[in-house]
């Protein structure tokens, strides 16, 4: 079997993991590329299994069942693996928030290798109609997208911003865009705003959006991003943070950043029926996904890649 582990990470032969009752064994077909697992990788997070085979955007077929799932279906591997079920995050419908989870590529091992395992509880059923390379990146870039647009509370018909333009922002803008939402995108990068406005956006631009906006969406990992998308929000505005790290965020006026009713909200992974809903607006929405395929063996240049922008849409590592 060949995982991954330490930094940069280097190639390892590990045994075929051994599926405890109630999970699947899964061989990889595709692991898309998170930004999340940069964050793993370089320290960002705090380390909660030493050497994790890190990924947690992976399509596989099923080698050893359990569940209802079938030996040779294709299923989705996400970020949440695990929740207790019992706490009062769990029992109010937020098990996002459940003091218990855990995480795919970060307390488990992940999808940069040749197997992996996941609860069946928690493994995805997928849309048909899209290949194993296209749907790796719904499994978290998308997902956490539309979590975002949830928590943003874009009003019908409303103006959204989108800060920072990558795998997760480029499905996120298809969602918004089917919803009827004006979507304006401020990215540097010249390449992802072409592929912006080819995918509806009305605006893309290298810094303030041509309108105030009434939602905002920053899914760059910049804090010094937040003072200007608030300053940019319309009254009673919501920016929400979509990443589950963001550098340290500047001092804000009152007046200028937050006073009327303006408002910010993170995002803190997903719950499976976040899940479960967008893959069903896949399967009802074809969806555009731009991917830049790199071998199992370049996992190091496709993560270093991704932490200069040198990818536009989402990196994916193929079996």
């Amino acid at each position: 079997m060949l995982s991954w582990q330490t930094t940069p990470l280097r190639l390892a032969d590990l045994p075929v993991p051994s599926p405890a009752p109630g999970e699947l064994l899964v061989r990889v077909l595709a692991c898309g590329v998170c930004r999340t697992d940069l964050h793993v990788v370089d320290g960002d997070l705090p380390v909660h299994r030493a050497s994790v085979v890190p990924g947690h955007q992976v399509v596989g077929e099923v080698v050893v069942a359990a569940g209802d799932f079938v030996v040779g279906e294709r299923v989705g591997i996400a970020w949440l693996r695990h929740t207790c079920g019992s706490c009062r995050f769990c029992l109010r419908g937020s098990e996002n928030l459940c003091p218990s989870s855990l995480y795919t590529g970060w307390d488990a091992d992940g999808g940069y290798a040749s197997y992996a395992v996941v609860p069946a509880a928690y493994a995805l059923r997928l849309p048909v109609g899209y290949s194993s390379e296209a749907l790796a990146p719904l499994l978290c870039a998308g997902i956490i997208g539309y979590r975002a647009l949830q928590r943003a509370c874009v009003p019908d018909g409303g103006r959204l911003g989108i800060y920072g333009f990558g795998g997760s922002a480029h499905l996120a803008l298809q969602v918004a865009v089917a919803r009827g939402y004006e979507v304006h995108v401020v990215t540097r990068s010249a390449s992802a705003r072409e592929l912006a406005v080819s995918l509806g956006a009305a605006s893309a631009s290298e810094a303030v959006p041509p309108v105030l906006l009434d939602s905002s969406v920053l899914f760059a990992p910049v804090g010094m991003l937040v003072p200007p998308a608030l300053e940019a929000l319309d009254r009673g505005g919501t920016l929400a943070i979509a990443g589950i790290h963001l550098s340290d965020v500047p001092g804000l006026s009152y007046s200028r950043h937050l006073f009327q009713e303006r408002q910010v909200r993170s995002v803190t992974a997903n719950t499976r029926a976040d899940a479960a809903e967008f893959l069903s607006f896949c399967a009802s929405h074809r969806l555009s996904v731009a991917v830049q395929p790199y071998a199992l063996s370049a996992a190091n240049l496709a993560l270093s890649d991704l932490r200069a922008g040198r990818v536009t849409g989402a990196a994916v590592l193929v079996a």
